[in-house]
């Protein structure tokens, strides 16, 4: 028999929609979900909800500061399985970072084990560390139990979790935060409690305080890893009262403490006879120590900081790096300047207070309006722990109302839980009680009918309504709220002030000197060069100043191109056929032994470039350029200086056309001489050539058929001047030039008898 139901046919569901409104409204869900479950702090308690939900499974499991530690694996399996449905290596890595004292100021975690270190090395994996929670995160966690935050349902409905924290520990200043969400980001430092704490009780004290009185006693950043704020007060107060700005911090140089406990910090390390070097104890935050070496090692080995001669890495639980200068006579100054502006010893720490406040919403929050925001939210945690401990006051004293009614009648409720078949009814009828107290009185034990219990009783009612009447009047007034505000924060910050071990402030923030000007290229020792580059683009440099005749050797099948004499201190200008020039430094090339490196791996000459010349820049020289139509203008070496590998454009070409002269002019020139393929001569004056930054030029001489060959400049009244043929090295010089000084761009006529028959100068 057929049934007489059909099966729903799937295609019913599809909903026809609109392409761009299905995709933004979708994307819209996960930016948001992005912003408010991932990435952006919550300002009451400063965490993310993976830093949340690791810290409560560890109270879960109850990893308190005195008990045992347990393997990292047990806490993220239990993360991942109840609250947190990501990778077991991204909440690995998140609490790796809770538990490094170089990443977190005040540490939530305390591993046991390889949790990684300042190089930047990896942690172990989980199953190999342990952790339990610190002292500070129970701080954080404390009031859990006391109504004070909301519970809402895990990912999967099978358990709750804690909306917030409701410890008074200010963890969003105190560790900062981090985190990239969609279309915002956020950026704290971490900062010291005893000043996030002075600047509360301001606050509170004075709801009108100003901002300049804030910053009084909260100064800024106090990193996990020390270092110097360089920064002026004012760029500081700035930043945090728009809750945007960038803090410039550096390296610290000290040898240790001096007497008092004050750094000696100059950094200078006195080694005898003259000799001395600095040493580095602290780096910036968030720097890897292995990589600043490294860059200080790559400075060193390419000689872009010749006053520096070594580098050493001397660690051990103390940071301590090792900078060995070139000689005694070096300036220490001027070897820290060139490393704050060559190296990671200073960094630019972006400044972006961006949170969630208490109903969800991102924003970026001025210093103060931040601190508002955490009192409300302090003040209410307060008040529903206060509730919630008058409901257990409330519920404590109706029991014990009942056991102080079981007292004085004692002998009767005895007989009565001895006759009846039914006491309970029977005694909440005879004695007034309630259903909670009648249960309650017979739950008691034989040995709470002691004689002195019903004393006990009295002493304990009459304090839970003495408390009652206080949490009573706390509810009711403000001002009380307040105060007992300032007393539970006068209390944190006795644990954590600038007098304990932890509360010490690290980063000392100081503002640097105005920066000396200097160059960078005056460092660099001066030495005679002669470099030689070969035809297929092989380039080196010899030491001194070689003869240019000599016989250089090269690659098989390459030759040589080009030889100058150059000093360590020269930058290069290298011309390629297509109007580009490209600057190298002299004292950057590769040494002569070998037959050198390819230029194209320093800059980034088109493959079917090729080189048309290479000669040391001048300042205030010029240079004539010119193509092989015969098109041409004079250019300023300052102009033709590049900044990248990928030159500038000087010299507008296109198909046909190539730049193929380059010739240096010298301040006595006043003429240029031009010939062609068509053995052609002129002679005009150079002033008719214009000085341009960039194009094709004017024309300098006309042609039929062919086009350039040569051209020079030269003094009109010295002549023109060319070297006879053969091996004699004769030269003649032709005074009389009358008969070829034309305007520019005309045709020319013969040369004199016995210039060269290739048409070169």
């Amino acid at each position: 028999m057929a049934s007489t139901t059909s099966e729903p046919d799937p295609f019913d569901a599809i909903v026809d929609a609109p392409f761009d409104s299905a995709l933004s409204e979708r994307y819209l869900v996960y930016a948001l979900s992005t912003i408010t479950a991932r990435s952006l702090p919550d300002l009451r308690d400063g965490l993310k909800p993976v830093h949340r939900r690791l810290l409560w499974a560890m109270r879960q499991l109850k990893l308190n500061p005195t008990d045992a530690f347990k393997k990292s694996a047990r806490v993220v399996g239990d993360v991942i399985g109840k609250y947190h449905p990501h990778g077991d290596a991204s909440v690995y890595d998140a609490m790796v970072r809770l538990a490094q004292d170089w990443s977190l100021r005040y540490p939530l975690v305390e591993g046991q084990g390889n949790f990684g270190n300042v190089d930047g090395d990896n942690a172990a994996a989980y199953r190999y560390t342990e952790a339990r929670l610190t002292r500070t995160a129970m701080l954080l966690m404390a009031g859990l139990d006391e109504g004070t935050v909301n519970f809402v349902p895990t990912y999967n409905g099978e358990d709750e979790e804690p909306e917030i924290f409701p410890g008074l520990f200010p963890n969003l200043l105190a560790n900062g935060a981090s985190g990239i969400a969609v279309g915002m980001a956020t950026n704290i430092p971490s900062h010291n409690v005893a000043e996030i704490v002075d600047a509360t009780l301001l606050l509170i004290d004075n709801p009108a305080v100003e901002h300049a009185q804030l910053m009084q006693v909260f100064h800024g950043p106090d990193l996990p890893t020390g270092g110097v704020v360089v920064d002026s007060p004012a760029v500081i107060s700035a930043a945090y009262e728009t809750g945007r700005g960038a803090i410039r911090v550096r390296g610290r140089f000290s040898t240790g403490k001096g007497e008092g406990g004050s750094w000696e910090e100059t950094g200078i390390e006195k080694l005898g006879s003259g000799q001395w070097q600095l040493v580095v104890s602290e780096i910036p935050y968030m720097v890897q120590k292995s990589k600043l070496i490294e860059q200080i090692a790559a400075l060193i080995a390419d000689k872009k900081l010749p006053i520096l001669e070594d580098v050493r890495d001397e660690s051990d639980e103390q940071i301590r790096i090792v900078l060995v200068p070139k000689s005694r006579n070096v300036d220490p100054e001027l070897l820290k300047e060139s490393l704050y502006r060559l190296t990671d010893l200073e960094t630019r720490f972006g400044l972006n207070l961006n949170v969630l406040d208490a109903h969800r919403t991102p924003g970026v929050l001025g210093l103060k309006l931040l601190l508002q925001e955490w009192v409300i939210s302090q003040i209410d945690i307060l008040l529903r722990r206060s509730r919630h401990r008058l409901e257990k006051i409330a519920a404590r004293l109706e029991l014990l109302e009942g056991y102080i009614i079981a007292f004085l009648n004692l002998d009767r409720i005895i007989e009565i839980i001895r006759t009846e078949d039914e006491p309970k009814p029977v005694m909440m009828a005879e004695f007034g009680l309630t259903d909670r107290q009648a249960e309650a009185i017979l739950n008691m034990r034989l040995r709470s009918l002691r004689k002195l219990e019903e004393m006990e009783l009295r002493k304990e009612r009459d304090e839970l309504l003495a408390e009652k009447e206080e949490l009573e009047k706390l509810l009711d007034s403000p001002a009380r709220q307040r105060t007992r505000l300032k007393r539970d924060l006068n209390a944190l910050r006795k644990e954590y002030g600038p007098e304990t071990a932890l509360g010490r402030r690290r980063t000392t923030i100081a503002e640097a000197a105005p920066t000396r000007e200097f160059n960078m290229d005056a460092m660099i020792e001066k030495e005679p060069v002669t470099v030689i580059l070969s035809a297929k683009g092989w380039i080196r440099a010899a030491k001194g100043h070689v003869p240019l005749d000599s016989d250089f050797k090269f690659k098989e099948g390459d030759g040589p191109a080009f030889a100058l004499h150059a000093q360590t201190t020269d930058k290069l200008l290298v011309a390629a056929d297509n109007g580009r020039f490209y600057t190298l430094g002299a004292d950057k090339l590769p040494g002569a032994r070998g037959f050198g490196e390819p230029i194209r791996t320093m800059v980034d000459i088109d493959p079917e470039a090729h080189i048309v010349a290479i000669l040391p820049w001048k300042a205030k020289g010029q240079l004539l350029l010119a193509s092989n139509t015969g098109r041409g203008f004079t250019a300023e070496m300052d102009e033709l200086l590049a900044e990248t590998r990928k030159g500038r454009g000087v010299v507008s070409t296109k198909p046909g056309v190539k730049l193929t002269h380059v010739r240096e002019i010298a301040p006595e020139h006043d003429h240029v001489a031009v010939i062609g393929d068509n053995r052609k001569l002129v002679i005009f004056a150079l002033s008719e050539v214009p000085i341009l930054a960039k194009g094709q030029g004017v024309t300098l001489q006309r042609y039929k058929d062919g086009g350039m060959a040569d051209l020079v400049t030269l003094k009109f009244e010295d002549g023109l001047t060319w070297t006879m043929g053969g091996e004699s090295g004769r030269v003649r010089v032709e005074k009389d030039l009358l008969p070829w000084k034309v305007a520019r761009g005309a045709a020319g006529r013969l040369p004199p008898n016995g210039f060269p028959r290739d048409n070169k100068f």
